[in-house]
């Protein structure tokens, strides 16, 4: 799964790597420590365009009766996605990546009662493109709140040592097909949900400090001092 990550990356460097162009109001602070319910930027095409957009992080479909929904939807699994009831609509036409530099996990330590945390990063220092999916839900007084959640699937060799599963990260190549809203074959799209080669990862343990949503620092991502 991927229940943290850090976007601490200058917004226009982001919309320059994805070749976005940032929508109005796109104000989302960077964090190394990203948690369900935060904003987050998204990747999407809207008019024809590829877009920066900030979006809440925790899906909530059309016909939720409140935002609490998405609280639980941080993550859709690939193996399913195409048919869930909740994510079936956005994987049809609204596909978005998720822009990350990198992303926690925990582990379990012998003769230790907690889970040391991990940080999974790419070791050449590129971003991560996580696939996402987005939603449009109107709130009680009208007013429309755009949500998105990432794609998990099975892990790779190098993740398998933290975690049995891991977000969805997109080279290149396929983020015209993903982004692409008039795309329709889910085959196709289905194909591109796979793990991303273990070689393109590296992690180290940090401070247990990231438990709390609240810490925001760049400190989080530091390597325990052995």
């Amino acid at each position: 799964m991927c229940g943290r990550f850090v976007s601490a990356a200058p917004v226009e460097d982001v919309a320059a790597y994805f070749g976005a162009e940032l929508e109005a109001g796109v104000h989302v602070a960077p964090s190394y420590n990203v948690a369900p319910t935060n904003d987050v930027h998204a990747v999407l095409v809207a008019e024809g365009r590829r877009r920066l957009a900030a979006l809440r992080w925790g899906l909530i479909p059309p016909w939720a009766p409140d935002a609490k929904i998405g609280n639980r939807m941080i993550n859709a699994r690939s193996e399913t996605v195409a048919e869930s009831k909740a994510y079936r609509r956005p994987f049809r036409a609204r596909r978005c990546i998720i822009p990350a530099d990198g992303f926690y996990e925990w582990v379990s330590v012998p003769g230790e009662q907690h889970r040391q945390p991990v940080y999974i990063h790419r070791s050449d220092g590129e971003p991560l493109a996580f696939a996402g999916l987005w939603e449009r839900w109107q709130r009680p007084d009208g007013e429309p709140l755009r949500s998105a959640t990432i794609i998990t699937g099975p892990a790779n060799d190098r993740i398998a040592e933290v975690h049995h599963r891991m977000p969805i990260v997109l080279p290149p190549s396929a983020w015209p097909q993903w982004l692409d809203p008039d795309c329709e074959d889910a085959a196709a799209l289905g194909d591109l949900l796979v793990p991303a080669p273990s070689k393109l990862f590296t992690f180290h343990p940090v401070s247990w400090e990231v438990n709390n949503p609240r810490r925001k620092g760049a400190h989080l991502i530091e390597p325990l001092a052995s």
